[in-house]
């Protein structure tokens, strides 16, 4: 593995425009290969949070400073970091263009994406947070598979970039030289963006050496199953039985038309539900959960006369309250979320 270059060997180069490798082409090619997988994986989430078919294009590897990056910004922008807190130093920091933010926006609360909304409110700031976090999620977890260590990450930062001057991160030095993997990010029919990892070279290090550590031993394993797999299958003259081949044989096709009287919603009809109706919590000891016993309060985080939550699934729907009928207690359904807010509910 080469060396880095030394800050005077990077303020020859560096003329505000992306600078040699401090790395081999082996070790960045490595680097691309893992973030191609990763962040494959992360637009699959997206896919299916959004609904929609999310496209990535092959990544694109470069060295440059990071204060290039933050010049080269055209606000206003959303800004995504995501810090990794066990294993891995580094950032993900993902740019949205403040449409695209309010488009994702509107189709995580079930709109079409066709939205006439231009302000970026609490709400757009939420939705992309979740979304963003899914996804960073799921590319952690695929880096740490591929890896075969464990990677976690912080919850995600998500901030307005206005202008120019709201354009900072304190993460990095604005002198460092970093890796930016640049991916072209595209969901179907409606967004057309840009994403991007940021990568410091003691990342792109700790990587590529877990990475090549595990691809001399697996090549070494492969080497020698391949090597048995010849001895085994040479066939002996012994071994060597005449078969008979013959094409099979089908029944020809018929092209009619068939008709069904089944309503799609009957498909669902036996489909379990987890149906429940929570009077409230309360968070207690082992100790006092062990001294339970006939007879003894169990005092609730709810007053009496506050509504009941309903759940399906797990998830929050309605809120009711508690009625008697016939001698059964019952709940009538006093108020039903809409769409924003059980997208409030996903923290």
């Amino acid at each position: 593995m080469s060396e880095a270059l030394s800050q005077k060997e990077i303020d020859t180069l560096m003329n505000g425009s992306e600078i040699p490798a401090p790395f081999d082409q082996t070790i960045s090619d490595i680097i691309g290969e893992v973030g191609n997988i990763s962040m494959s994986q992360a637009a699959t989430t997206l896919s299916s949070i959004l609904n929609r078919r999310v496209m990535i294009t092959t990544p694109r590897v470069s060295y440059v400073k990071f204060q290039q990056i933050l010049d080269e910004l055209v606000t206003p922008k959303v800004s995504t970091v995501v810090e990794f807190k066990e294993s891995l130093e580094g950032s993900n920091l993902l740019l949205l263009n403040v449409e695209d933010a309010i488009i994702i926006a509107d189709l995580m609360i079930g709109g079409d994406g066709n939205t006439t909304n231009t302000e970026f409110t609490e709400l757009e700031l939420s939705a992309v947070g979740e979304a963003m976090n899914q996804m960073i999620g799921s590319a952690s977890t695929s880096m740490a598979t591929m890896m075969g260590k464990k990677v976690d990450i912080l919850p995600p930062e998500v901030n307005l970039w206005k202008d120019e001057a709201a354009v900072q991160y304190k993460g990095i030095d604005s002198e460092t030289v970093v890796c930016k993997i640049s991916f072209d990010l595209s969901v179907e029919g409606v967004i057309e963006s840009e994403i991007m990892q940021i990568y410091t070279q003691e990342m792109v290090r700790e990587i590529s050496d877990t990475m090549l550590q595990d691809t001399a031993e697996v090549l070494e394993g492969r080497e020698m199953m391949g090597e048995e797999t010849r001895q085994q299958s040479v066939p002996t003259q012994e071994a060597t039985k005449k078969v008979t081949v013959q094409q099979p044989e089908f029944a020809n096709l018929e092209n009619r038309k068939v008709e069904s009287n089944i309503d799609n919603l009957d498909l669902l009809m036996d489909v379990p539900l987890d149906f429940s109706v929570v009077l409230g919590n309360s968070r207690k000891s082992i100790k006092d959960i062990l001294s339970l016993g006939v007879g003894s309060v169990v005092e609730l985080d709810k007053l009496t006369d506050e509504p009941l939550e309903v759940y399906v699934n797990s998830k929050l729907i309605a809120k009711g309250e508690v009625v008697v009928i016939n001698e059964n207690f019952g709940i009538r359904i006093t108020n039903i979320l809409s769409q924003k807010q059980r997208l409030n509910n996903l923290h």
